[in-house]
């Protein structure tokens, strides 16, 4: 018998080399170019691994979206954002989360496409999504009185994924989605226009 916890760290490997593959196929060839099949085959596990861990392409793209935000979490705990108000934070967080995702288009755009998606296993992971990006916001603003938290969230979010699909179709550049994001954190966080 293994050493306690040694399946579990398994398991985690296991999903990590899905990610990855998952997100290195995006990286290739966009949203079309991540087939389960070449995804189990390039992160070295059985196709029935993949689909006991994620039912659906769009799961999958998700749960690496979920994955990025919490790196993004991480890399802020690392080197906190600048700012004396919450709205400068916030906006400062946007901003690098921005030129960070510009990184990788098609990423972007294949995540994108999965975030569209109406199938229902993929609620789990778009709760995550949303779930980190709260957390994100919540430590940015640092524990100041800001009221309504869930909304201004919910807000950010809605026009963060409306940035990225203008950026993605080619409508702007990073740093005017990179703009309307802080101006959009200053209008929910302290009114300003």
């Amino acid at each position: 018998m293994g050493r306690p916890g040694t399946r579990a760290a398994q398991t985690e490997a296991r999903k990590r080399a899905l990610l990855d593959a998952a997100t290195t196929l995006a990286a290739e060839g966009g949203y079309e170019a991540v087939q389960m099949r070449d995804v189990a085959a390039r992160a070295g596990v059985a196709l029935g691994t993949l689909y006991r861990h994620y039912s659906s392409k769009d799961q999958l793209l998700l749960a690496a979206l979920a994955q990025q935000a919490r790196t993004l979490r991480d890399r802020l705990d690392q080197r906190p954002p600048r700012g004396d108000t919450p709205a400068e934070r916030v906006a400062d967080v946007l901003r690098r989360a921005s030129r960070a995702l510009e990184r990788q288009p098609n990423v972007i755009r294949a995540t994108l496409t999965a975030m569209s998606s109406s199938d229902a296993g993929t609620t789990a992971a778009k709760a995550d999504v949303h779930e980190t990006l709260r957390s994100i916001i919540a430590d940015v603003v640092d524990g100041e009185d800001v009221r309504d938290l869930d909304d201004i969230v919910r807000v950010l979010g809605a026009v963060w994924f409306a940035e990225l699909t203008f950026w993605s179709g080619g409508y702007s550049d990073s740093t005017r989605m990179g703009d309307a994001l802080a101006r959009a954190a200053h209008v929910v966080l302290d009114g300003r226009h």
